[in-house]
């Protein structure tokens, strides 16, 4: 779960935002990282050529005496993690030609100077390639490290059904791509005695912490599912779960075990679902061309930390009709940002539009996530939607 999650409620008709956004300066800062980045990303590649261009127009419009050495070999190392091993060695080429070319223009041709200079770029040249390999090859290993990290998340993560009665499913995980460890994102279908019950959770942290809490949380899930008859023992069975892994793990305070969570049935009989929801981000609703946040009776807190709170388990009843659809997901999505700070919203977004079935709406969610960050996320995305459709179809 990120820092930054919000938890939204209401209790007694007010509506409750337990809000732990950052400071402005911070956030400020993080949006002057993202430009910054962002331009990088878009222009680094023009660096070297850039240099060079600079390094001819400083030694044409100074003093014979004065030498642009270090421009040349400033763009030839520039280059090395900018472009292919082929741009690298062109560049250091280009820079050797540029300089010899500079020294003829001034009578230098061979002089020591001229040598000395030479010898100079074509050494940093063969720096700059074998740097370019070095770094080449260590993409390739965090490559392949998120390669595997992914499948891991794969393997853990149970797909699900794609259909249980009238009910149509779709799941979707998306690691952060700046960071290549295993997530605590999960989400699991089960089909019981008591109705289709599901879950999307949200472990605080990464790792293998992480992908220990979150197997224990979807074993504990699939076999809790099966035998407690209400949404409440199934919540406290979870509860109980995560407690002991607390302790079995060794965590020196209640507050490093706490994991954010949203249980979802849908009975047998009757076209509803019953939500308990335990600190995580409200789930959407999709009627028609609307959507909205189904907003928690009461608010209530994460699992690992009921020992904190005095309220009782709240379980919500919410009207499903057939062609509605409900989205289950964690804070990755609302905590995505643009350039410019701004959080992603779903709602505001998908007013006025409609979907098919569950992975058409998954489809165009996701793709919509990227063009408002540019591609750019820092925290897992894990989507499970489920859509009613009619009996006979």
């Amino acid at each position: 779960m990120g820092e930054a999650g919000e938890v939204r409620g209401r209790a007694g008709g007010r509506t409750v935002s337990l809000t732990g956004q950052e400071p402005p300066r911070r956030r400020e800062q993080h949006v002057a990282r993202l430009g910054v980045w962002k331009w990088a990303g878009e222009h680094g590649r023009l660096l070297p050529a850039v240099l060079l261009l600079f390094a001819v127009s400083m030694d044409l419009g100074t003093p014979p005496t004065v030498s642009a050495s270090a421009l040349y070999t400033a763009a030839i190392l520039a280059v090395a993690p900018l472009l292919s091993l082929r741009g690298t060695l062109l560049t250091g080429v280009s820079a050797l030609f540029l300089d010899w070319a500079m020294f003829v223009n001034f009578g230098y041709r061979q002089s020591a100077i001229a040598f000395s200079e030479l010898s100079m770029v074509a050494t940093v040249t063969v720096i700059a390639a074998f740097l370019n390999r070095l770094l080449y090859h260590r993409e390739m290993r965090l490559r392949s490290v998120r390669d595997i990290a992914a499948a891991v998340q794969r393997a853990v993560l149970p797909h699900p059904p794609e259909r249980i009665g009238p009910l149509r499913f779709a799941a979707r995980y998306e690691a952060a791509q700046t960071d290549a460890q295993i997530g605590g994102d999960l989400y699991s279908v089960v089909d019981t005695p008591f109705g289709v019950r599901c879950v999307i959770r949200d472990v605080r942290g990464k790792g293998m912490g992480a992908l220990r809490a979150v197997a224990v949380g979807i074993g504990t899930f699939r076999e809790a599912a099966q035998q407690e008859p209400s949404l409440i023992g199934l919540v406290e069975r979870l509860e109980r779960a995560v407690a002991l892994e607390a302790r079995q793990s060794g965590s020196t305070t209640e507050l490093e075990g706490f994991i954010t969570g949203v249980l979802a049935e849908f009975p047998r009989w009757g076209k509803e679902v019953r939500l308990v929801n335990r600190g995580h981000p409200a789930p959407l609703l999709f009627l028609g061309d609307t959507v909205q946040y189904v907003e928690p009776g009461r608010p209530n807190l994460p699992l690992g930390l009921a020992a904190l709170g005095t309220n009782p388990e709240c379980v919500d009843t919410v009207t499903f009709p057939e062609g509605a659809s409900l989205l289950l997901y964690t804070d990755g999505l609302t905590e995505a940002r643009d350039e410019t700070g701004t959080f992603y919203d779903p709602v505001g977004r998908f007013k006025g539009h409609r979907h098919p079935g569950p992975e058409a709406l998954l489809d165009a969610l996701l793709a919509d996530v990227s063009r408002h960050t540019g591609g750019q996320r820092t925290d897992d995305l894990a989507l499970l939607a489920i859509t009613r459709t009619p009996d006979n179809t």
